[in-house]
């Protein structure tokens, strides 16, 4: 088929052909970008927490009342929630994964250095907090029961051994194969001591989801005592997690009345809040190129089946010099491939344009170069589709048309 017949058509209709390929433009930039915000979006609230989500919850107790003594209330709710039918371990922790509040510091490879080594999150445990998190500790050991002292928001000595992720033994020791008994130092103090690393454990989230230092985490042996508020990170046995979380408010309730218990929730609770946002956005976003995808095929339908009714004599005069139905179709699938082309081009450079405006005001990471080949093939195939039934109608446009009206 000649190309040229074609270009002199479009030429005679400049409006609608600029009007189309701007459509194009304009789809393939925004979807492009949409995809990949929602790409990252949707890595992000796949990302494992580390804990053993299915089966663990939160709930709070804050005391009232003079005679409230927080430190013997943490240790009979302790050894209360131990003992419950379905309970595989408790501990009591200043902040968790996904739960957005927390405790974080700089550490350091020597006292008095001036810029942290790695920022991390850190989590107040007892001997049970590795298994009440649900987290797998792959090198060095657990606490002891001797090593786990009360403390509250004001001490400044920090505990003198501690357990951390993978993540962080990797940025804090990128050279040394066995991080188990390295020593580390807490914020850029002269005068701290040095804490011992021993234990490592492969993933536990800092309760940020959005911290670029979210895999950094630190599990310190204390239990925070400041007050009159504790909480409490239960996991239950498998399949079991739903008739534990009940049972638990129950008897923690029955067993001291001077208090008042909030927030019980389970881990996957805490996931579907904390990712609301980046789900809903994930949703109007999807919802922003199906639109646009439908707006452009129907520009395409509308434009093509304005040309056929404008063109049915010359369809007709073809067909009676003998164009096939093939023929007809080729031609309307081909002026529709030159105006989506053209439009794509002109919509790639504007994708990566909108993909640097993006990273200079929002900070965001560039564009990959694969989305816009990928992008180019589905509006090309988008295009086709949506010119395939004005031009099957086209195609059928007998040869006597030709002759009417003459």
């Amino acid at each position: 088929m000649e190309i040229r017949p074609i270009l002199s058509a479009l030429m005679r209709s400049k409006v609608s052909m600029i009007l189309i390929g701007l459509q194009v433009a304009l789809t393939l930039a925004i979807v492009c970008n949409a995809l990949f915000i929602i790409g990252q979006r949707l890595d992000l609230m796949k990302r494992p927490s580390g804990m053993n989500e299915a089966d663990t919850f939160s709930i709070s107790s804050i005391g009232f009342g003079q005679g409230f003594d927080v430190q013997s209330a943490i240790s009979a709710d302790l050894n209360l929630l131990r003992s419950l039918p379905g309970v595989a371990a408790a501990t009591t922790t200043n902040a968790f994964p996904l739960s957005n509040s927390g405790w974080s510091s700089g550490l350091s490879l020597a006292p008095g250095q001036r810029t942290s080594t790695a920022n991390t999150a850190f989590y107040f445990v007892d001997e049970s907090g590795v298994s009440a998190y649900g987290a797998e500790l792959v090198a060095g050991r657990d606490f002891k029961a001797e090593e786990i002292g009360f403390r509250t928001p004001n001490d400044e000595a920090m505990p003198r051994v501690a357990i951390m992720t993978r993540a962080l033994a990797k940025q804090m020791f990128p050279d040394v194969a066995d991080p188990v008994g390295q020593t580390f130092y807490f914020g850029g103090d002269d005068e701290s001591e040095p804490a011992t690393v021993i234990g490592i454990i492969d993933r536990l989230q800092a309760p940020w989801v959005s911290a670029s230092m979210v895999e950094n985490t630190l599990l310190l042996p204390s239990v925070l005592s400041g007050g009159s508020s504790s909480t409490y990170l239960v996991r239950a046995e498998p399949g079991r997690r739903d008739e534990v979380m009940k049972e638990v408010e129950d008897k923690l309730a029955t067993a001291n009345r001077s208090r008042i218990l909030r927030g019980l929730r389970s881990t996957e609770e805490r996931r579907s809040q904390v990712y609301a946002e980046d789900r809903a956005m994930t949703i109007i976003l999807g919802s922003v190129i199906v639109a646009l995808l439908g707006i452009t095929a129907l520009g395409i339908v509308g434009m093509a089946s304005f040309w056929v009714a404008q063109r049915t004599r010359q369809i007709g005069t073809r067909r009676a010099l003998g164009a096939t139905r093939g023929d007809i179709l080729r031609y309307f699938q081909t002026e529709n491939f030159i105006i989506t082309t053209v439009g794509l081009i002109a919509g790639g450079i504007l994708a990566y344009a909108f993909s640097l405006w993006l990273m200079d005001r929002y900070q965001a990471p560039r564009l990959p170069w694969h989305y816009v080949p990928i992008g180019f093939v589905c509006l090309w195939a988008l295009g086709q589709l949506a010119v395939l039934g004005p031009a099957l109608r086209a195609s059928r446009v007998p040869p006597a048309v030709a002759t009417r009206s003459v």
